[in-house]
């Protein structure tokens, strides 16, 4: 998500923020478009998901969910009401946590409401981590394919490292994992991937699921032709990102992504110490309003 995205985003989030007693809140109808929503019918289950994690979190659902009937327009001038919700920030937050990241929309919601100060910046940063995350989550879950695959084919979790490490050589143009980690000082503990760039682990799950795929289609046994068919699916998607002048060695490290996940819980933390409550009431009062 660009820039300007971001920016256009935050306006229009800004745009719907309501006040009560102090309160800052949305009322779920108006945040539903800008999530990406356009059935009420989905939003609803969505928000009932994000309840269900509100009082799995030991939170009192009526503090940050209250139901309100919205008065809304018909046709020939009549009026009809219809459900709606008043969301704190926090409520707001779980229901862009229930949602589907791969979305801008969800993205950049998850990332708004958990930034209190709502700086572009800090958005901007959470943003790409959560896209990072994604990226290294998917990587995570192709190589754990690939090593039942090949175990499945007479492969044990030495002859594992030593394909991946030779994908590795073939994606970083002659250097090993090893050589990777030395040259980007990262600790021999840590995985490489947990401090390479979004596009490079997305370049790393191309190659994997390449392989996968050719696995299974093809039957491939044994260590050898699954490397040969490894070392080829690396070394194509190298020349891929080397036509558009890109070479996977020369990007430098990211962040530490567990240091990066640190920093995204504390943000949330305090984004739920500070987050408004709405004050008690009786059952009947719905505070609900006319829309045209």
């Amino acid at each position: 998500m660009d820039k300007i995205k971001i920016a256009k985003a935050m306006e229009e989030f800004d745009k719907i923020i309501q006040k009560n007693e102090e309160i800052e809140f949305w009322y779920a109808r108006e945040l539903m478009p800008l999530l990406g929503y356009e059935r009420w019918e989905n939003f609803d289950k969505a928000i009932n998901r994000a309840m269900e994690s509100c009082e799995t979190a030991g939170m009192e659902i009526s503090d940050h969910f209250r139901e309100v009937t919205k008065m809304i327009t018909i046709g020939k001038g009549g009026n009809r009401g219809v459900k709606d919700y008043m969301l704190t920030r926090y409520a707001c937050y779980l229901i862009a946590q229930n949602g589907d990241v791969k979305k801008e929309e969800i993205a950049f919601a998850q990332s708004y409401f958990a930034v209190q100060t709502r700086k572009q910046e800090l958005i901007e940063e959470r943003i790409a981590y959560i896209e990072r995350t994604e990226a290294r989550t998917r990587l995570r879950e192709s190589e754990k394919r690939l090593s039942q695959n090949i175990y499945e084919r007479g492969v044990d979790d030495k002859g594992f490292g030593r394909i991946r490490s030779k994908g590795d050589q073939a994606l970083f143009g002659g250097r090993s994992t090893q050589e990777m980690k030395k040259k980007l000082g990262i600790k021999e503990n840590r995985p490489l991937a947990d401090f390479l760039p979004t596009l490079t682990i997305a370049a790393k799950n191309l190659a994997t699921e390449m392989t996968n795929y050719n696995v299974e289609e093809k039957d491939l046994q044994g260590e050898k032709a699954i490397t040969i068919e490894h070392v080829q699916n690396n070394s194509s998607v190298r020349s891929m990102l080397g036509e558009r002048g890109i070479k996977p060695e020369e990007l430098p490290a990211a962040g530490d992504i567990k240091k990066l996940e640190r920093r995204a819980k504390t943000q949330e933390k305090k984004m739920i110490e500070n987050t408004g409550k709405f004050p008690k009431q009786d059952r009947g009062d719905d505070n609900g309003e006319s829309e045209t």
